[in-house]
C-alpha cells in the first residue's frame, strides 16, 4: 500500500472522502441561505419584504424604529413581537448587491412588518431570528413608549425593565392550559371599610373603580388584595399586583395560592432565577395565567384583558427603578389603568402625598375604616420627647428611656418585643432648636444644610444664608442631632440579660419570629412577622429619620413607623408602642391618632403653596459643573419653567451604595440643577429635556462627560 497507489486511484477517478466533503460544502456555499447573517443575493420575503425593528441602542438621539429587509427564509419566523438580531452601525457606503453589510450585532424586536420602507437607501437585512416566540405586542409596546416619553427615556431602555431576559428551556416548555374563572367571592374583612363591599362587588360586576385604600393595622392586608384579585377574575379578566420586596409578595403569594389553588397565578420576582421567572412570564404572555403579583419589573407584566391594577405600599423607594429612566410603579400602573380603563388599588397602612393627590383630585375614591374600627385594631402609642429625655437619668446614661424600658418588660411578659433604630447613613436636616420647624431658604423654599465654612446654603438654589431666623417662633438656633445605634442590641442584652436578642437587616432580614419573649432589633423595613403579634415596639432614635435633609423625611418617618407598629397587637390586646421623638410634631401626632390621611391631606396642602411636587413637576439635572452649564443653557424649557441652582451634589460615603440621588459613576464633583413647571407642564418640561440630551448624544458630548437627567425625583433634598 504505498503512496503511488494512492495517488493512482485517485487520479483514476476513486475521489478520497474528504475532498468530496470540501467539495460539496463549497457548492452548498454558493447558495443564499450558507450566509445566514448577511444573506447576501437573498429572495426576499414577497407578501412584507421589511420589517420595523427597535434596536437594543439605549441612546436618545437613535431612539426610533428601523427598517430591516426580511430573507425569504425567514419570513414565516419573523413575525410582529420576535426577538431578532440585527447588524447596526455599518454606514450607508458599505453595500453589496444593493444590500447593507456589515455594523455589529445587536439584539432588537420586530414591531411591524410592511410592504414598503419610508427609507430611500439600500436596507441591511435581519440576521437573525432568536426565538418564533412573540414577546411584545402592541400593548406592551405602547406602554412602554409611553413610559419612555413621561419619563425623557428611550423606549429600548425601557424595554430592557419590561421583557426579561430569554431562556430557551423555559420557552421551549408549553404553558399549562388556562383556568376557569373562580367565583364571585364574599366581601368579607372589605366590609370593614367604607364602600368596601360596593369595591369588592364592582370587580366581580366588570366594574373599573379607582381607590386609594388606608388598610387597617394587621396581617390581613395580603388576604384582602388576594380577594380583590379573586373578583377581578371571576368577571372573566386579569390582576396584576405590584409590591415592593421579596417578602411581602410571598405573602401575596401564599394568600392568592390559599383562595385560587395552586397554578392560578404567577409570582415574578427576581429570586425566582431567571428560567422560573421567564417561564411564569411566559404562562402569562400566553395566557395561561390571569394573575399576577411581583415586585417592581412586574409593573410590565403583559396581563391578558387587565382589570386591576394593585400597589401596596407605593412610598417604598424599592417602587422607583434604579435603571434609566427610572420609572416608578405608582406612576406607571397609573398609566396602565387610564390605558386600558381597569380599576386601580393603592393600598398601604400609610398615606404618601401623591395618593392624597389622587384623591383629591377626584381621580381615585378613598377606602378608609371608621375611626371606631381604627381605634379598635391599634395598639396605643406613647410617646418620649425631648423633655422627657432630659429629666431621665435613664436615658441619658443608655439610650433606653425609662418610659421604653417599661413598656419593653411589660411586653415581654407576654410575647416578643420589636425595637426598629434607623440604618446607618441617616443624616439630619437643619431645624429651629426651640420649634423642631426645618430650616428653609427664603427664595425657593428649599432646606438649609451647613456648607464647611459654617454658613448656611440652599441645597436646591445654592443661595447663601447670612441672616437665618425661624418663621414660626422667631428662633435663631438651629439643631442638627444623630443618636448612634451601633450599641443598640448590646445595650438592650445588658438590659435584659435572661431575653433572646435577635437583628434584622442588611446582613440578615427575618421573616418570621416565634411568639416567645424576644427582643427584635429591625433597621427600617426590615422587621420580620412575630407570631401572634408583637407584644409592643419600640421606635428609637426619631430625629434622626425626622431630621434627614429630604422633602419627605416627615412622611417616609411616619410611613416606617407606621409600618411597625401595624405589627403590633391592638390596644385590646395589651399592644403597646414608644416612640422616641418630639411629640409636637405633626408625623409624630399622626402616628398617636393613627392618622397616615390626615398627615398626607396637611402636606399636600404645604406643598401646593410652595410649588413643591407632586403639585409642580420637577426635573434633576446632574452632571460635571462645565457639562450641567452647557445642557442648560442649550435646552428649550417651557417659558414657565424655573430652574433651581446649580449646586453640589453630596460625595458617596466610601463602603455606601450608590442611591437614586447621587451623581453618576465617576462624577463625585458633579452638580445638580432642580427645573420646576407648574402642573400641565410637566410633558412640555419631558420634552425639551429629552430633546437637548438627544441632541447632545448625538454630537459626542455624552461621551465625554456624563449628563444625568431625571423626571420627579423622589429625592430632591
Amino acid at each position: 500500500m504505498s503512496s503511488e497507489n494512492g495517488r493512482s486511484g485517485g487520479a483514476e477517478g476513486a475521489v478520497p472522502e474528504q475532498l468530496a466533503l470540501i467539495r460539496e460544502t463549497v457548492r452548498q456555499a454558493r447558495t443564499p441561505k450558507a450566509k445566514p447573517r448577511t444573506w447576501r443575493g437573498a429572495a426576499l420575503a414577497e407578501g412584507l419584504p421589511v420589517a420595523r425593528v427597535v434596536v437594543d441602542k439605549g441612546v436618545l438621539h437613535l431612539d426610533r424604529y428601523f427598517d430591516y429587509a426580511v430573507p425569504k427564509e425567514l419570513d414565516e419566523a419573523a413575525q410582529p413581537g420576535v426577538r431578532v438580531r440585527v447588524r447596526f452601525g455599518a454606514g450607508a457606503r458599505n453595500v453589496r448587491g444593493g444590500r447593507r453589510e456589515g455594523g455589529g450585532l445587536i439584539d432588537g424586536f420586530i414591531v411591524e412588518r410592511c410592504a414598503e420602507s419610508d427609507y430611500a437607501g439600500p436596507l441591511a437585512a435581519l440576521a437573525q431570528v432568536v426565538s418564533p416566540e412573540p414577546v411584545l405586542d402592541e400593548e406592551l409596546l405602547g406602554l412602554a413608549r409611553a413610559v419612555a416619553d413621561r419619563y425623557a427615556g428611550s423606549l429600548a431602555d425601557v424595554l430592557q425593565l419590561a421583557v426579561p431576559p430569554r431562556h430557551a428551556r423555559a420557552e421551549s416548555r408549553p404553558s399549562p392550559d388556562p383556568a376557569p374563572p373562580p367565583p364571585a367571592p364574599d366581601p368579607a374583612t372589605w366590609q370593614r371599610y367604607r364602600r368596601g363591599a360596593e369595591f369588592v362587588a364592582s370587580l366581580a360586576a366588570g366594574g373599573a373603580p379607582r381607590a386609594v385604600w388606608t388598610a387597617l393595622p394587621g396581617p390581613q392586608w395580603a388576604d384582602e388584595i388576594a380577594l380583590a384579585v379573586q373578583a377581578t377574575l371571576a368577571s372573566g379578566r386579569g390582576a396584576l399586583v405590584v409590591v415592593p420586596a421579596g417578602r411581602p409578595a410571598a405573602r401575596v403569594d401564599a394568600a392568592l395560592r390559599e383562595r385560587l389553588g395552586a397554578g392560578r397565578h404567577a409570582l415574578l420576582t427576581a429570586d425566582a432565577g431567571q428560567e422560573r421567572r421567564y417561564r411564569e412570564w411566559l404562562a402569562v404572555r400566553r395566557g395561561a395565567v390571569h394573575a399576577v403579583v411581583g415586585t417592581r419589573a412586574a409593573m410590565f407584566a403583559p396581563v391578558r384583558d387587565l382589570g386591576l391594577v394593585v400597589v401596596w405600599d407605593d412610598g417604598d423607594s424599592s417602587h422607583a427603578d434604579d435603571n434609566a429612566p427610572f420609572p416608578q410603579v405608582r406612576e406607571v400602573l397609573e398609566l396602565r389603568a387610564a390605558r386600558d380603563k381597569c380599576a386601580f388599588l393603592l393600598g398601604s397602612w400609610s398615606c404618601t402625598v401623591e395618593a392624597a393627590q389622587l384623591v383629591e383630585s377626584g381621580w381615585a375614591a378613598p377606602l378608609v375604616a371608621d375611626r371606631e374600627q381604627v381605634r379598635g385594631a391599634a395598639p396605643l402609642v406613647r410617646t418620649v420627647g425631648d423633655g422627657d429625655l432630659a429629666r431621665d437619668g435613664a436615658a441619658r446614661a443608655a439610650r433606653l428611656p425609662t418610659l421604653a424600658w417599661q413598656a419593653a418588660r411589660e411586653g415581654l411578659k407576654h410575647g416578643p418585643v420589636l425595637v426598629q433604630v434607623p440604618r446607618r447613613g441617616y443624616v439630619p436636616r437643619l431645624a429651629c432648636e426651640r420649634c423642631r420647624e426645618p430650616a428653609r431658604c427664603r427664595h425657593c423654599a428649599g432646606p438649609l444644610e451647613a456648607r464647611d465654612d459654617g454658613g448656611l446654603s440652599c441645597a436646591w438654589c445654592g443661595r447663601g444664608e447670612a441672616s437665618w431666623h425661624c418663621q414660626e417662633c422667631g428662633g435663631f438656633r438651629l439643631r442638627a442631632q444623630v443618636v448612634g445605634a451601633r450599641r443598640t442590641a448590646e445595650e438592650l442584652g445588658r438590659a435584659f440579660p435572661a431575653v433572646p436578642v435577635r437583628t434584622s437587616g442588611r446582613e440578615q432580614v427575618l421573616d418570621t419570629v416565634g411568639a416567645a419573649p424576644a427582643l427584635v432589633v429591625s433597621t427600617p423595613g426590615a422587621e420580620p412577622v412575630a407570631e401572634g403579634g408583637y407584644a409592643a415596639a419600640l421606635l428609637l432614635d426619631g430625629w434622626a429619620m425626622l431630621g434627614r435633609p429630604d422633602l419627605r423625611a416627615g412622611e417616609d418617618a411616619l410611613r416606617r413607623w407606621i409600618g411597625a407598629a401595624a405589627l403590633v397587637r391592638d390596644q385590646g390586646a395589651g399592644g403597646t408602642v414608644v416612640v422616641v421623638a418630639e411629640p409636637t410634631l405633626r408625623p409624630v401626632q399622626a402616628l398617636v391618632r393613627w392618622d397616615p390621611v390626615g398627615h398626607a391631606v396637611r402636606e399636600l396642602a404645604e406643598r401646593a403653596e410652595l410649588g413643591f411636587p407632586p403639585v409642580s413637576r420637577m426635573a434633576a439635572v446632574t452632571g460635571p459643573r462645565d457639562a450641567l452649564t452647557e445642557f442648560l443653557r442649550g435646552v428649550e424649557l417651557p417659558p414657565d419653567a424655573e430652574i433651581l441652582g446649580p449646586v453640589p451634589t453630596a460625595v458617596t460615603e466610601p463602603g455606601r451604595p450608590r442611591r437614586p440621588g447621587d451623581a453618576p459613576p465617576g462624577g463625585e464633583h458633579a452638580e445638580r440643577a432642580l427645573v420646576r413647571v407648574p402642573p400641565g407642564s410637566g410633558a412640555a418640561l419631558a420634552r425639551a429635556l429629552k430633546t437637548a440630551q438627544a441632541a447632545r448624544m448625538a454630537r459626542g458630548a455624552g461621551q465625554q462627560a456624563v449628563v444625568r437627567v431625571r423626571i420627579d425625583p423622589a429625592d430632591i433634598g
